[in-house]
């Protein structure tokens, strides 16, 4: 995911890569592709095994099409809200108001 970031972030603006990353966090919690970051909390913090398992369990069986789902912009979740920044103009002026 990081890769496929970097290398796309070097053709966007800030706000791109803000809802970029906010968009692939979000798949990532809801458990779009894998549990992957529920089962590293839970071998860490049950202190039992300490050996999670990750789905899939090798980087190489990680596919294009699981990496791609993790930036898809639509989610079958009812509460998903997709981030949307305020123009830029508008919250400079918000800013320099509010100090006035």
């Amino acid at each position: 995911m990081n890769l496929y970031k970097i290398r796309k972030g070097r053709r966007q603006n800030l706000e791109e890569c803000l809802i970029l990353d906010y968009t692939a966090f979000c798949h990532v919690l809801l458990g779009t592709v894998s549990n992957d970051v529920y089962e590293g909390v839970r071998a860490k913090l049950s202190g039992k095994d300490e050996k999670p398992k990750w789905q899939p369990s090798k980087l190489e069986l990680v596919t294009k099409e699981m990496v791609d789902r993790c930036f898809n912009k639509s989610v079958d979740e009812k509460d998903w809200i997709f981030l949307k920044l305020p123009p830029r103009s508008n919250l400079v002026d918000d800013i320099v108001s509010s100090k006035l």
